[in-house]
């Protein structure tokens, strides 16, 4: 073995003229892009954790929330139903009185107390024959689907305990009470009072509510 030949090459290599073999070992290249990709996804997750404490400790925007699988969702409140109408005042309601019983006078006697009341009166007399004689109960309030909708029914109906209510095809407004066998009169001006009361009471407008 030649004195210049390096240790541990066992003499597979000579060194002749001015060229010699490289002592180091060759790049890892896997492992350099390796060490790339992971700083690369570390800054990525260190920044992203940034800011959500941001987001968390400034209290966010209110219009934001992250769900439970990491997207962000609007929050925007729901619509806020509308409250209903008021009920109509009783002069707003025109009322036909009409009798159904062999009594006579009951239509008169309920129509003047209902003028006292503030109603408006319409058409007084005897019920038609559709009904004559063919209501058992108190009362029936007959009139067009838009007096039940909007509220000339239930007016009308705290004038009147037992009453039914019934719908036919009129465009009109006006509304007819049909006094039945069981009517003895009308309620007591201070019950009826009471309830047109409640039922003029508007009702608490309710709370938006939030989507998410």
């Amino acid at each position: 073995m030649s004195m210049l030949t390096p240790p541990g090459m066992g003499g597979k290599y000579r060194i002749t003229g001015d060229k010699y073999p490289r002592m180091r070992r060759p790049t890892n290249r896997r492992r350099i892009v390796f060490a790339v990709v992971a700083a690369a996804v570390a800054l990525g997750l260190a920044g992203w954790g940034t800011l959500q404490l941001i987001e968390v400790f400034s209290g966010g925007d209110g219009k934001k929330k992250t769900t439970a699988s990491g997207r962000v969702a609007d929050c925007k409140p729901a619509p806020t139903p509308s409250a209903a109408p008021p009920p109509p005042k009783p002069a707003q309601v025109k009322v036909n009185v009409y009798n159904a019983t062999p009594r006579s006078g009951l239509a008169k006697a309920a129509a003047d107390e209902l003028k006292k009341r503030g109603f408006t009166i319409g058409k007084v007399g005897n019920a038609p024959a559709a009904y004559d004689k063919k209501v058992p109960g108190a009362a029936i309030l007959l009139g067009a689907r838009k007096a039940q909708d909007g509220g000339a029914f239930q007016v009308l109906g705290t004038q009147v305990r037992g009453s039914q209510l019934k719908t036919d095809a009129r465009k009109t407004a006006d509304v007819d009470l049909i006094l039945g066998t069981a009517f003895k009169s009308l309620d007591t001006k201070k019950n009826a009072d009471a309830a047109l009361a409640i039922l003029s009471k508007p009702a608490p407008e309710p709370e938006p509510s939030s989507k998410c």
